[in-house]
């Protein structure tokens, strides 16, 4: 019997001694995804199922298009960038900082002009936000952030910005616009369709005819100076997978055609 008990209590030694040197399992990789603000809430869930199903850790810088590609300009560490225009991401390929091979363009998305869910405001046409009852529009900022700068164009096109100027109020980004509308310190906001969705406290008055929109694009690419250049192809691939676009399309983006 004391042999016996002996015997195991050597294999019990021997097993923790053999766990002692076995290999690690390996660490998730940190991906550092910088992302336009209007990706927010359809990215955080397909990164939720991402870490779930490979296990690399997203860790996701979300702002304006403009201020991302200046902070990669910069130098911060990103691994995959996701504009919300195609100028960003020239700007950025321009200088190098694109992993050769990797950019494509992904997702489109439909301006809407909206207003505060108890506005009593009706917007019928584009024309309508040159009234002298509005006094305030939101729009992320018309010169450098990708939505303010596609409202800015369709206003041209309207023949509508000169009207409209002296009202604008710019914000930071798309997600700023909507709030100002959601506090009611502003009358209407054009956003996007993808962001008024979300939201209880605006609702849609006015939704621009793609005929009348600028092309909206949101280009994704690696970073040239990733520190984890597999790992973010793979994420890249991921996110042009079946299971991610039907995330995206559930918040309500348009998917464009693989090219």
């Amino acid at each position: 019997m004391k042999a016996t008990l002996a015997r195991l209590a050597f294999l019990s030694v021997l097993v923790t001694g053999l766990a002692a040197f076995a290999p690690a399992p390996a660490a998730a990789a940190d991906l550092n995804v910088f992302a336009a603000a209007s990706l927010s809430d359809a990215l955080t869930e397909i990164a939720a199922g991402y870490e779930k199903q490979g296990g690399d850790h997203l860790v996701l810088n979300l702002g304006a298009s403009s201020t991302l590609a200046r902070q990669i300009q910069e130098g911060a560490p990103a691994d995959l960038f996701l504009s919300a225009d195609e100028v960003k991401m020239d700007s950025l390929e321009r200088g190098r900082l694109l992993l050769p091979g990797t950019r494509r363009s992904v997702l489109s998305n439909t301006l809407v002009v909206v207003v505060p869910s108890d506005s009593t405001l009706k917007i019928r046409s584009a024309a309508d936000l040159a009234a002298p009852g509005i006094r305030a529009l939101a729009l992320a900022e018309p010169q450098t952030v990708p939505a303010g700068i596609y409202a800015k164009e369709y206003l041209r096109r309207q023949k509508l910005w000169s009207r409209v100027i002296d009202r604008v109020v710019p914000t930071e980004n798309v997600r700023a616009a909507l709030a100002a509308v959601e506090s009611g310190n502003v009358d209407v906001g054009i956003v996007y369709k993808t962001d008024a969705e979300i939201s209880k406290k605006v609702r849609i008055a006015y939704e621009v005819p793609a005929a009348d929109s600028p092309k909206i694009s949101y280009p994704f690419a690696v970073v040239a100076g990733s520190a984890r250049p597999e790992a973010a192809r793979k994420l890249l691939a991921y996110l042009q997978s079946a299971p991610a676009l039907a995330v995206f399309r559930r918040f309500g983006f348009l998917v464009l055609d693989a090219r």
